[in-house]
């Protein structure tokens, strides 16, 4: 007879993605995830496989937890510049924040690990290209609705976008360098208007 599994597989990933988000994926070991989750070594390898699986699983979850969230702050019907501002200025919000500093879980895979594990890698760069969709799509919007001149390459300053939010998140991390942000918001609105 099969047993039944005694733990919730989305609350324990739930948890590891907390940990993994919190150290890293390099100074997290099985022992500590065995320690957060409370879950026996043997029900997490047959459940998510090894570590390296369990991580990914994670960094899975936590993009499809941000990327709808941003597709739909910026498809909202009515003017689109604000709505742009308005993430940039929440990027910079929470990047400040005291919570702040363990940064974005995709920016820390990014850094940490996409240079030399394809997998986080390509998972790393899935987000970034939606967004950047979602940001061009939006700036595209923009155009029609006369808010952005038409002759403004979209896709380009989305890019430029993408890169800037991204960047947010990164020196968010460092204590008092946090006030450089709201004036690197500032000046990207100010290209686009």
């Amino acid at each position: 007879m099969a047993r039944t599994k005694e733990f919730d597989p989305d609350v324990a990933l739930r948890a590891a993605l907390e940990l993994f988000w919190e150290r890293g994926y390099e100074a997290t070991s099985m022992a500590d995830l065995v320690e957060r989750l409370g879950v026996a070594r043997a029900s997490l390898y047959a459940t998510f496989g090894g570590k390296r699986d369990l991580y990914l699983r994670a960094l899975d979850r936590y993009v499809e937890t941000v990327d709808p969230q941003l597709l739909r702050e910026l498809s909202r019907p009515g003017p689109v510049l604000p709505a742009v501002r308005s993430l940039l200025e929440r990027y910079a919000r929470e990047a400040a924040a005291p919570q702040g500093r363990r940064g974005c879980f995709l920016v820390n895979a990014s850094v940490e690990l996409a240079a030399h594990d394809p997998q986080a890698g390509r998972r790393v760069v899935a987000s970034w290209d939606h967004l950047e969709t979602a940001l061009t799509g939006a700036l595209l919007r923009a155009q029609a609705q006369g808010e952005l001149d038409r002759r403004r390459d979209a896709r380009g300053l989305a890019r430029l976008l993408l890169v800037l939010l991204q960047g947010i998140r990164v020196v968010g991390k460092v204590p008092d360098a946090t006030g450089r942000l709201p004036d690197a918001v500032a000046q990207a609105m100010a290209l686009l208007d």
